[in-house]
């Protein structure tokens, strides 16, 4: 059986992210995307604000692997193994996201993700 055209969309875009190549990747959202984050209340909305939002976490680096991907004509499910580390204190915390994507015309226009200790997450990325 063939993969959904979804699913290879965001498994390309994934190895874009995963190979560092951000702005090859960025060609994988819409314009207008909505990006919700754990730990904040408000969504980051529109590609170019989320390219801001990344290059403020400038003391970290985020090593996403793919688990795995699932998905349809609407949405996508991509499970993620990640590694982050802050490189001013050298500290690295281990954990895992189930991301959820909502999908028009083979992009990401609204993305969601949970994790397995949202409390770690959020204690990591405030040092």
């Amino acid at each position: 059986m063939d993969e959904h055209p979804n699913v290879t969309a965001v498994r390309e875009w994934s190895k874009q992210i995963e190979n560092g190549d951000l702005m090859a990747a960025a060609d994988g959202l819409a314009d207008d995307v909505v990006w919700y984050e754990i730990g904040r209340s408000e969504p980051t909305r529109g590609k170019e604000a989320l390219r801001s939002r990344f290059s403020e976490m400038g003391d970290y680096e985020i090593n996403p692997t793919t688990h795995d991907v699932v998905g349809n004509d609407e949405h996508v499910v991509q499970l993620v193994n990640v590694t982050a580390r802050n490189t001013r204190t050298g500290q690295s915390l281990d954990y895992r996201t189930a991301e959820i994507y909502h999908m028009q015309d083979g992009k990401v226009t609204a993305r969601w993700a949970f994790s397995d200790d949202t409390a770690r997450i959020l204690e990591f990325f405030a040092t």
